[in-house]
């Protein structure tokens, strides 16, 4: 199976041929707003950091500005910074710049003389990108060209009796054909984490699954919290899941069967033909699928049985539901129903065959539910409070 993509000057591919207008701190995100509006084929996001942070902190920050900039969904980026924030617009450059060789402009509001000239200046920049991307011409790729994210929001006990299955019988296709599968949301492996460790590709593979799963609850735990008490959420818990360990393993059924290869810290790059991995990312959605763009995923596909609209600024997100009263209720949002499965109407075969072909039909250009509604939710993990 095929797709058809952009190919980029860094070598990857992307899905989606969009302007990045970034904002480099909280202070930039409103400019960043009025520059994306005025550009078709810009888009833009809401960053609530970039100031006050402490160095690891900051780095979080950094990795997923310089993520978004270098994933292949993008053609190019206007980076707008205040011009004081923490995130200094060399540094921001310097971090996209090691990670793509992609078209790149800076506007720095307190320099170019307040708001107005910064939009000015920014909207010229970015309808030049816009311009220069309209003339790609989209060309056809293999499918281990891909790098497809998963995710899992808003559950009850049909994600792991049904949709979580159905992604991992994607999972493994995609694997089988040579790409990239990405499996998120560590603290929703918590009592699972040794059924998937025994599925390392190596023994440093197991130990790092293991270990980062220590390290979210003792991170929590430094600061008098227990992961349990706010996860399951109250929404899972109306749905029917009664134990974070249930979560978990209806969680990690979304990686299939394939062996796990590599596991990548939060917002890293994610090197393409990889087979499955992880990234070591909360379970809170936004920031999760966050992390992920930023990794080089150029397609999500995301599961809820109770119903979720996320979406996401650079990345198509592709949802699924293995509860027919929600897909009935919120057909609106969900892009396909896995309810077949547990009835006995369709087998796994057949369901991750109808998903399989859905993605390939987003590569190719298909709008998903969350695009057509314009939903672009953005977060970025923290490690601690402000400074």
């Amino acid at each position: 199976m095929t797709f058809y993509g952009y190919e980029r000057p860094d070598g990857r591919v992307g899905v989606r041929n969009y302007v990045l207008i970034l904002p480099a701190s909280v202070c930039a995100s409103d400019t960043t707003r009025i520059v994306a509006q005025q550009v078709n084929g810009a888009v833009t996001f809401n960053n609530q950091q970039g100031c006050s942070q402490v160095e690891s902190d900051q780095q979080l920050t950094m990795d997923v500005m310089a993520g978004y900039a270098a994933n292949p969904n993008v053609y190019g980026t206007v980076v707008v910074s205040l011009g004081c924030e923490n995130c200094q617009m060399d540094l921001v450059v310097k971090a996209i710049q090691e990670r793509t060789n992609k078209p790149l402009k800076q506007v720095i509001i307190q320099e170019v003389g307040g708001t107005l000239k910064a939009v000015d200046i920014a909207v010229r920049y970015a309808k030049e990108m816009a311009a220069e991307a309209a003339l790609l011409q989209k060309k056809e790729f293999p499918m281990s060209e891909l790098i497809v994210g998963t995710e899992c929001g808003g559950s009850d006990p049909t994600s792991g009796l049904a949709a979580n299955p159905v992604i991992g019988e994607l999972s493994d296709r995609l694997v089988k054909d040579g790409g990239t599968s990405i499996l998120s949301e560590t603290t929703e492996f918590i009592g699972a984490e040794h059924i998937l460790a025994k599925r390392a590709a190596t023994p440093e593979v197991h130990d790092r699954i293991l270990e980062i799963v220590r390290r979210y609850e003792k991170a929590l735990r430094l600061v008098g919290e227990e992961v349990r008490e706010g996860n399951p959420s109250p929404g899972n818990k109306a749905g029917g899941i009664t134990t974070l360990e249930e979560k978990s393993l209806g969680c990690i059924h979304k990686g299939g069967h394939s062996p796990v290869m590599v596991v990548y810290d939060y917002a890293k790059q994610v090197e393409a033909k990889s087979g499955l991995v992880i990234m070591d990312t909360p379970g809170n959605d936004p920031s999760s699928v966050a992390a992920m763009a930023a990794g080089g995923a150029q397609v999500v596909v995301f599961s809820s049985g109770r119903g979720s609209p996320t979406g996401n600024p650079i990345v198509p997100v592709v949802k699924i539901t293995g509860n027919k009263l929600t897909f009935a209720k919120m057909e609106d949002n969900i892009d396909l129903d896995a309810s077949p499965l547990i009835y006995g109407e369709k087998t796994l075969e057949e369901l991750g065959g109808e998903l399989y072909e859905l993605v390939r039909q987003v590569a190719c250009g298909r709008q998903t539910k969350a695009e057509a509604l314009g939903f672009t939710e953005m977060a970025i993990a923290r490690v601690c409070n402000y400074v």
